[in-house]
């Protein structure tokens, strides 16, 4: 009988001010860390891409410092960057890929240094490196993409990583393969996103940053005449509009933070604005639970709450009440990304899924509920 292999794996997320490692082997975490970054420090490089020596350093280093040599390594996995959108996955990190991160051809962001950090160490040792994934994961039906306007089409960018683990998660939970459930995943976080899940695919969803619920720092969907009216008003610069758009919207807007847990405290103190204000967000968030149900065609076995907020049993109950008698509700609190990472990446390395090859060729879904 063969042994099966005892895979060590190390999975790499950077974030605006840190970069998180673990060290996965055979089943539990021999390493997890946070490596910060010093903001004096960053600010010497001209760019998000330059600082990835820097980082790729800071990483072996830890990895020294523990006692861990790269070549035992069998695997690295990465969060993916915005890429080519494509189907979901685990896919190996290749040159196409890093040419189109290091160019930033579909956006700036920190996720962005994850593969190249963890192409230059899983390179040079001959062993795979992977993303899972990434935040561009797009298997929007046809119906999905139209927006009534020609030429701006609905885009899917959203919590995928996190939405798409949680799924696979709640379904081994239940006994039925992910590919055999209709799901929507509700990510709770700074951002907030909504997404339908067909047999195995995000057909449809939501997020914060475009269209969908408002969320602690993001306006969400806004009234299209008078969003226009405000740009057009010259009272804030292109600059300005995107820090309200992206850090400086939503729930932070009306009362000044982003935490819920302050709010809920001003909410128990008698704050009347800052509970009408909560509120509104978990109706809002309702609301697009309720048009994922409609995009299912009310085929819905179970609705999955998740990300940081849905340790909070206020928000949880404002959801709750208004959405489940659509479908039995999971509540699965937390935004696990390393695991998630890990997961694809044994996903492969098990035989249980093929990797892909980015990038990958356009899948049609076809509307089946």
């Amino acid at each position: 009988m063969t042994t099966p292999t005892r895979h060590l794996i190390l999975a790499i997320n950077p974030g605006a001010t840190s970069t998180k490692i673990g060290l996965y082997e055979g089943d539990a975490w021999r390493l997890r860390q946070v490596i910060p970054h010093d903001a004096a420090d960053l600010s010497h490089f001209d760019g998000i891409i330059a600082q990835y020596p820097y980082r790729l350093e800071l990483v072996r280093r830890t990895l020294n410092e523990a006692g861990v040599s790269p070549e035992d390594l069998t695997a690295v996995v990465a969060r993916g960057g915005l890429l080519r959108p494509s189907p979901g996955g685990t896919y190996r990190i290749n040159e196409e890929m890093l040419k189109d991160l290091e160019a930033c051809t579909y956006g700036i962001h920190v996720s962005n240094l994850a593969p190249i950090i963890a192409y230059n160490i899983a390179n040079p040792l001959g062993i795979p490196c992977f993303i899972v994934d990434p935040v561009t994961v797009d298997e929007f039906w046809p119906l999905s993409r139209l927006s009534g306007m020609p030429g701006l089409d609905r885009r899917s960018q959203t919590h995928a990583l996190n939405s798409k683990a949680v799924a696979r998660r709640v379904s081994n939970e239940l006994g039925r393969p992910y590919h055999d459930l209709n799901l929507i995943t509700v990510h709770l976080g700074t951002g907030i996103s909504v997404a339908a899940h067909c047999h195995g695919r995000m057909v449809d969803a939501t997020s914060g940053n475009q269209e969908g619920a408002f969320s602690p720092d993001r306006p969400g969907g806004l009234p299209a005449w008078g969003l226009l009216r405000l740009a057009w008003s010259e009272k804030y610069t292109r600059e300005q509009l995107t820090t309200l758009m992206t850090r400086e919207g939503g729930m932070s807007a009306y009362l000044g933070t982003k935490d819920v847990r302050v709010v809920e405290q001003r909410i128990a103190a008698g704050d009347a604005e800052a509970k009408l204000v909560l509120d509104s967000m978990c109706y809002q968030v309702a609301k697009e639970v309720g048009s994922m149900a409609a995009a299912l065609a009310g085929s819905v076995d179970r609705i999955i709450i998740t990300g940081g907020i849905a340790y909070s049993e206020y928000v949880v109950a404002r959801i709750r009440e208004r959405v489940e008698f659509l479908a039995p509700i999971t509540v699965a609190p937390g935004e696990e990304e390393l695991e998630s990472l890990v997961e694809g990446a044994l996903r492969v390395l098990n035989g249980q899924e093929q990797a892909r090859e980015y990038p990958a060729q356009e899948v049609q879904s076809h509307v089946v509920v």
